[in-house]
């Protein structure tokens, strides 16, 4: 962690989640992985199976392994296991999501009912669509509308690339991560506006998912002022529609 990152050097548990999402109003939540270990996915699993808060986990698996198979085998019997995720966008291989080892850990994950969460940095997009080209079976979500550079104020050619992306039916995208791409102590919402819209017209309210990123988002906001950020954003859209951002999207695509 870098400097200006001290609040986050602690234990965040499900009593420390339970108070925030209370105040947000929010009834359901799945866990991402942070640590790219085995038994941090054990230990999510574990947590989760005692909580009703916890609707899924998305943990993390050895892809690229040989022992891919047998590890995601054993793991898939973990307890609300619903995806994995490696955090690509710190790999120093910037074409990570297009070694065959890795994709050829990606073609298993169907077999077990696994989804994959899909972290990167906006720079990262050409080869990503190119990633999700080779599967076209596999449920994607992008996490944290793949991070564009908010804090810049640039669109482009992010905005291009997240729309040929979003032309895949099996992609949904997770509003999410936008507070910390941007000015920490100075975002607005109009500088986010932008952001929102396009990512709502790309992928519709249908595969577009309300996603927090706490405790990290806490650098830049709170989780409850962040959810009222999207209620208010998504104010404008019919119930129907409000309720697949809210809830819908991500019980389809994780299958919960």
């Amino acid at each position: 962690m870098s400097d200006g990152m001290e609040a986050l050097r602690r234990d965040y548990l499900v009593a420390d989640l339970e108070e925030v999402v209370r105040s947000a109003g929010v009834t359901g939540t799945l866990v991402v992985q942070a640590r790219q270990t085995t038994q941090e996915t054990e230990w999510l699993s574990g947590i989760a199976a005692q909580s009703e808060l916890i609707r899924g986990v998305v943990g993390w698996a050895p892809l690229a392994s040989s022992n891919a198979a047998r590890e995601l085998e054993r793991l898939a019997e973990l307890p609300k296991l619903r995806g994995m995720r490696h955090v690509l966008h710190d790999e120093p291989d910037p074409f990570y999501m297009l070694r065959e080892d890795f994709n050829r850990g990606i073609e298993q994950l169907k077999a077990y009912g696994l989804r994959y969460d899909v972290l990167i940095f906006e720079r990262h997009l050409p080869q990503t669509i190119e990633f999700v080209d080779r599967h076209p079976n596999q449920i994607f979500i992008v996490d944290h509308i793949a991070k564009p550079r908010i804090c810049n104020g640039e669109l482009s050619p992010w905005r291009e690339k997240l729309q040929e992306l979003a032309l895949r039916p099996n992609v949904y995208c997770k509003v999410s991560g936008m507070v910390t791409e941007a000015k920490w102590n100075s975002w607005t919402e109009q500088e986010l506006t932008p952001y929102f819209e396009i990512v709502f017209e790309a992928f519709t309210p249908q595969r577009t998912m309300f996603g927090s990123d706490w405790p990290v988002m806490t650098l830049a906001s709170t989780y409850r002022d962040w959810a009222a950020l999207v209620r208010r954003t998504i104010s404008k859209f019919s119930p129907d529609e409000q309720e697949r951002v809210l809830g819908g999207s991500a019980a389809e695509a994780y299958g919960i």
